[in-house]
């Protein structure tokens, strides 16, 4: 997928609430070394080095464009362009952070024992995951992609999405690697100016992608029309112009003994 670190920061206060939340519940240890993996233009990374000011700090994404960003942001840092999947990390890590990556993989199953070996004794892995896939504003993308001319080429988008399980599972597989685990879940409510335009702007930069970038420019402004007329019958718009948009996510930090 193709990716836009200034799409995706046009709402950057309101995605860096997760991440305060997430980093909030890590155990206070002495700290070496941080990896935030998705780290995507570098909001989480200036987080994760504020948190631990003496740390060494490594970020690394898949997008060019994300990790362009990124560099800019903290020079200090050390960035790269990798795959989660198959990330070959040079040493361990005390706190390994993962905020709205991990949904875009597959096999969780044998992705978080993985990450997991990368930890240094006593260190944390940090996970925040989108819950929001039955929302209306992710419903609809699946209906307009399913009715719209499209809909072939669009027939598998939904897939980019497959990994989803809930806390309960998340907390049994690391439970069983011995990890000790803390998971929640929490739904934010974000107040967002501009109706629900301003709901399409939010997942340009996120879900829409996978249903966005097989289509051309033309398909793409009719795509995009034909979803937010969908949504204006789904979301209540105040007077002023302000539009609600609950969005549930689920995290977990799970912590490897020392």
């Amino acid at each position: 997928m193709s990716w836009s670190a200034t799409q995706y920061s046009k709402f950057e206060n309101e995605r860096n609430r997760p991440i305060h939340d997430l980093l909030a519940q890590l155990p206070e240890i002495q700290v070496q070394a941080v990896a935030d993996i998705g780290c995507g233009p570098g909001n989480s990374t200036e987080f994760l080095a504020q948190r631990y000011p003496q740390a060494s700090v490594y970020g690394m994404d898949s997008s060019q464009n994300m990790i362009d960003a990124a560099r800019k942001r903290l020079p200090h840092a050390h960035f790269e362009v990798a795959d989660i999947s198959t990330w070959h990390a040079q040493g361990s890590f005390d706190v390994i952070l993962a905020n709205a990556a991990l949904q875009w993989l597959p096999d969780h199953q044998s992705l978080l024992p993985a990450l997991l070996g990368k930890l240094a004794p006593g260190g944390s892995l940090a996970v925040q995951v989108p819950d929001n896939l039955d929302e209306p504003a992710h419903r609809l993308m699946r209906e307009v992609a399913a009715e719209g001319p499209w809909s072939t080429r669009l027939a598998h988008a939904a897939d980019a999405r497959s990994s989803r399980h809930d806390a309960l599972w998340y907390y049994q597989l690391l439970r069983g690697q011995g990890a000790q685990v803390n998971v929640w879940r929490t739904v934010y409510h974000h107040a967002l100016e501009g109706g629900v335009h301003a709901i399409v702007e939010w997942f340009k930069g996120t879900g829409l992608r996978p249903f966005l970038d097989p289509l051309d420019e033309s398909d793409r402004e009719a795509y995009l029309a034909r979803y937010e007329a969908a949504l204006a019958k789904q979301y209540t718009v105040f007077d002023d112009g302000t539009v609600l948009l609950p969005f549930p996510r689920l995290f977990f930090v799970a912590t490897v003994a020392a």
